[in-house]
Protein backbone atom coordinates (compact mmCIF):
# COMPACT_ATOMS: atom_id res chain seq x y z
CA UNK A 1 0.00 0.00 0.00
CA UNK A 2 1.33 3.44 -0.92
CA UNK A 3 1.00 6.13 1.73
CA UNK A 4 1.08 9.86 1.25
CA UNK A 5 4.03 11.56 2.94
CA UNK A 6 3.74 12.30 6.65
CA UNK A 7 3.56 16.06 7.10
CA UNK A 8 2.68 16.20 10.81
CA UNK A 9 3.40 13.95 13.78
CA UNK A 10 0.87 14.24 16.62
CA UNK A 11 2.11 12.96 19.97
CA UNK A 12 0.02 11.96 22.94
CA UNK A 13 1.55 13.28 26.15
CA UNK A 14 1.26 10.86 29.09
CA UNK A 15 3.14 7.65 28.43
CA UNK A 16 4.48 8.86 25.07
CA UNK A 17 6.38 12.05 25.86
CA UNK A 18 6.46 11.88 29.65
CA UNK A 19 6.79 8.64 31.61
CA UNK A 20 3.80 9.39 33.81
CA UNK A 21 1.50 6.41 33.38
CA UNK A 22 3.34 4.26 35.94
CA UNK A 23 2.99 7.08 38.45
CA UNK A 24 -0.67 7.72 37.67
CA UNK A 25 -1.42 4.00 37.83
CA UNK A 26 0.05 3.61 41.30
CA UNK A 27 -1.66 6.69 42.73
CA UNK A 28 -4.95 5.81 40.99
CA UNK A 29 -5.05 2.50 42.81
CA UNK A 30 -4.42 4.25 46.14
CA UNK A 31 -7.11 6.87 45.52
CA UNK A 32 -9.68 4.43 44.19
CA UNK A 33 -9.14 2.21 47.24
CA UNK A 34 -9.99 5.13 49.55
CA UNK A 35 -13.26 5.47 47.61
CA UNK A 36 -14.03 1.80 48.14
CA UNK A 37 -12.93 0.41 44.78
CA UNK A 38 -10.08 -2.07 44.46
CA UNK A 39 -8.41 -2.27 41.06
CA UNK A 40 -5.44 -4.35 39.98
CA UNK A 41 -2.68 -2.63 38.01
CA UNK A 42 -3.83 -4.47 34.89
CA UNK A 43 -7.39 -3.20 35.37
CA UNK A 44 -6.20 0.38 35.79
CA UNK A 45 -4.15 0.10 32.60
CA UNK A 46 -7.04 -1.47 30.70
CA UNK A 47 -9.72 0.98 31.79
CA UNK A 48 -8.01 4.26 32.52
CA UNK A 49 -4.79 4.76 30.54
CA UNK A 50 -5.63 7.34 27.89
CA UNK A 51 -9.25 7.71 28.96
CA UNK A 52 -11.15 10.92 29.55
CA UNK A 53 -12.07 12.10 33.05
CA UNK A 54 -15.73 11.47 32.22
CA UNK A 55 -15.10 7.86 31.22
CA UNK A 56 -12.90 7.27 34.25
CA UNK A 57 -15.61 8.63 36.54
CA UNK A 58 -18.33 6.47 35.01
CA UNK A 59 -16.26 3.29 35.36
CA UNK A 60 -15.36 4.17 38.93
CA UNK A 61 -18.99 4.89 39.81
CA UNK A 62 -20.01 1.52 38.41
CA UNK A 63 -17.38 -0.24 40.50
CA UNK A 64 -18.26 1.49 43.78
CA UNK A 65 -22.00 1.39 43.11
CA UNK A 66 -22.80 5.03 43.73
CA UNK A 67 -22.53 8.37 41.93
CA UNK A 68 -19.61 10.66 42.63
CA UNK A 69 -20.03 14.37 43.24
CA UNK A 70 -18.68 16.79 40.61
CA UNK A 71 -15.10 17.59 41.52
CA UNK A 72 -14.74 14.36 43.51
CA UNK A 73 -11.09 14.14 42.54
CA UNK A 74 -10.09 17.58 43.83
CA UNK A 75 -9.00 16.40 47.32
CA UNK A 76 -6.59 13.93 45.73
CA UNK A 77 -4.89 16.16 43.17
CA UNK A 78 -1.99 17.07 45.44
CA UNK A 79 -1.18 13.40 45.89
CA UNK A 80 -0.65 13.10 42.14
CA UNK A 81 1.29 16.37 41.96
CA UNK A 82 3.69 15.34 44.71
CA UNK A 83 4.42 12.01 43.04
CA UNK A 84 4.94 13.64 39.65
CA UNK A 85 7.20 16.32 41.12
CA UNK A 86 9.37 13.65 42.67
CA UNK A 87 9.47 11.07 39.88
CA UNK A 88 8.44 12.33 36.43
CA UNK A 89 10.92 12.16 33.56
CA UNK A 90 10.73 12.21 29.77
CA UNK A 91 10.13 8.86 28.07
CA UNK A 92 13.47 7.28 27.29
CA UNK A 93 14.63 8.22 23.80
CA UNK A 94 11.93 10.81 23.09
CA UNK A 95 14.25 13.84 23.01
CA UNK A 96 16.37 12.09 20.38
CA UNK A 97 13.21 11.39 18.38
CA UNK A 98 12.13 15.03 18.48
CA UNK A 99 15.61 16.11 17.36
CA UNK A 100 15.52 13.62 14.48
CA UNK A 101 12.10 14.53 13.04
CA UNK A 102 12.20 16.40 9.74
CA UNK A 103 8.50 17.35 9.77
CA UNK A 104 6.46 19.49 12.18
CA UNK A 105 5.05 17.90 15.31
CA UNK A 106 2.53 18.79 18.00
CA UNK A 107 0.81 17.32 21.05
CA UNK A 108 -2.80 16.25 21.58
CA UNK A 109 -3.80 14.96 25.01
CA UNK A 110 -6.96 14.18 26.95
CA UNK A 111 -5.37 16.08 29.83
CA UNK A 112 -6.09 19.73 30.61
CA UNK A 113 -3.77 22.48 29.41
CA UNK A 114 -2.43 23.18 32.93
CA UNK A 115 -1.66 19.48 33.43
CA UNK A 116 0.03 19.21 30.04
CA UNK A 117 2.20 22.25 30.75
CA UNK A 118 3.18 21.05 34.22
CA UNK A 119 4.17 17.60 33.02
CA UNK A 120 6.13 18.89 30.04
CA UNK A 121 7.91 21.35 32.32
CA UNK A 122 8.82 18.58 34.77
CA UNK A 123 10.24 16.51 31.93
CA UNK A 124 12.11 19.41 30.33
CA UNK A 125 10.05 19.33 27.13
CA UNK A 126 7.81 22.41 27.35
CA UNK A 127 9.85 24.61 25.01
CA UNK A 128 9.60 21.98 22.28
CA UNK A 129 5.79 22.16 22.23
CA UNK A 130 5.04 25.78 23.06
CA UNK A 131 2.14 26.95 20.90
CA UNK A 132 1.49 23.41 19.60
CA UNK A 133 -0.42 21.82 22.50
CA UNK A 134 -4.01 20.64 22.12
CA UNK A 135 -6.25 19.44 24.93
CA UNK A 136 -9.52 17.50 24.95
CA UNK A 137 -10.92 20.58 26.68
CA UNK A 138 -10.60 22.32 23.29
CA UNK A 139 -13.21 20.06 21.67
CA UNK A 140 -16.59 18.59 22.55
CA UNK A 141 -15.33 14.99 22.83
CA UNK A 142 -11.97 13.63 23.90
CA UNK A 143 -10.40 10.35 22.80
CA UNK A 144 -11.53 7.77 21.70
CA UNK A 145 -13.54 10.21 19.54
CA UNK A 146 -11.49 11.66 16.64
CA UNK A 147 -12.35 15.29 17.45
CA UNK A 148 -9.09 16.19 19.20
CA UNK A 149 -6.81 14.85 16.49
CA UNK A 150 -8.90 16.46 13.76
CA UNK A 151 -8.75 19.78 15.64
CA UNK A 152 -4.97 19.53 15.98
CA UNK A 153 -4.51 18.72 12.30
CA UNK A 154 -6.81 21.53 11.17
CA UNK A 155 -5.04 24.05 13.39
CA UNK A 156 -1.65 22.92 12.09
CA UNK A 157 -2.96 23.04 8.51
CA UNK A 158 -2.35 19.41 7.58
CA UNK A 159 -4.90 16.96 6.09
CA UNK A 160 -5.66 13.99 8.37
CA UNK A 161 -4.40 11.48 5.79
CA UNK A 162 -0.94 13.07 6.07
CA UNK A 163 -0.82 12.92 9.86
CA UNK A 164 0.84 10.26 12.01
CA UNK A 165 -0.32 9.81 15.61
CA UNK A 166 1.90 8.37 18.35
CA UNK A 167 -0.15 6.82 21.16
CA UNK A 168 0.22 4.38 24.03
CA UNK A 169 -3.43 3.56 24.72
CA UNK A 170 -6.22 1.73 22.89
CA UNK A 171 -8.37 4.85 23.25
CA UNK A 172 -5.71 6.88 21.47
CA UNK A 173 -5.12 4.52 18.56
CA UNK A 174 -8.89 4.17 18.17
CA UNK A 175 -9.18 7.95 17.93
CA UNK A 176 -6.38 8.09 15.35
CA UNK A 177 -8.04 5.45 13.19
CA UNK A 178 -11.39 7.24 13.44
CA UNK A 179 -9.68 10.46 12.33
CA UNK A 180 -8.26 8.76 9.24
CA UNK A 181 -4.69 9.08 10.47
CA UNK A 182 -1.89 6.55 10.67
CA UNK A 183 -1.40 5.27 14.21
CA UNK A 184 1.87 4.30 15.86
CA UNK A 185 1.25 2.41 19.10
CA UNK A 186 4.06 2.69 21.64
CA UNK A 187 4.18 -0.47 23.75
CA UNK A 188 7.27 0.39 25.78
CA UNK A 189 5.17 1.49 28.76
CA UNK A 190 2.30 -0.21 30.56
CA UNK A 191 0.04 -1.12 27.63
CA UNK A 192 0.61 -4.50 26.04
CA UNK A 193 1.36 -4.55 22.32
CA UNK A 194 -1.68 -6.66 21.43
CA UNK A 195 -4.01 -4.03 22.89
CA UNK A 196 -2.63 -1.44 20.46
CA UNK A 197 -2.53 -3.59 17.33
CA UNK A 198 -5.11 -3.15 14.62
CA UNK A 199 -5.79 -1.73 11.17
CA UNK A 200 -3.63 1.18 10.10
CA UNK A 201 -1.45 0.82 13.20
CA UNK A 202 2.27 0.14 13.59
CA UNK A 203 3.16 -1.13 17.08
CA UNK A 204 6.69 -0.49 18.38
CA UNK A 205 8.45 -0.89 21.73
CA UNK A 206 11.57 1.30 21.52
CA UNK A 207 10.84 5.01 21.11
CA UNK A 208 14.16 5.53 19.32
CA UNK A 209 12.91 3.49 16.36
CA UNK A 210 10.05 5.88 15.61
CA UNK A 211 11.84 8.13 13.06
CA UNK A 212 12.74 5.06 11.00
CA UNK A 213 9.18 3.75 11.20
CA UNK A 214 7.80 7.12 10.12
CA UNK A 215 10.24 7.12 7.21
CA UNK A 216 9.04 3.70 6.15
CA UNK A 217 5.52 5.13 5.69
CA UNK A 218 6.74 7.55 3.05
CA UNK A 219 6.93 4.89 0.34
Amino acid sequence: MTHEPVELVIFDCDGVLVDSERIYCRVDREVFATLGAEFTEEEVVEHFVGSSHELLTSILEERIGRPLEPGWNAPYRQRYEDALDAELTAVEGVTEVLDALSVPYCLASNGSHPTIRRNLTRAGLLDRFEGRMFSARDVSRGKPAPDLFLHAAATMGVPPRRCAVVEDSPYGVQAARAAGMRAFGYSGGLTRAERLAGPGTVVFEDMRTLPGLLGATLS
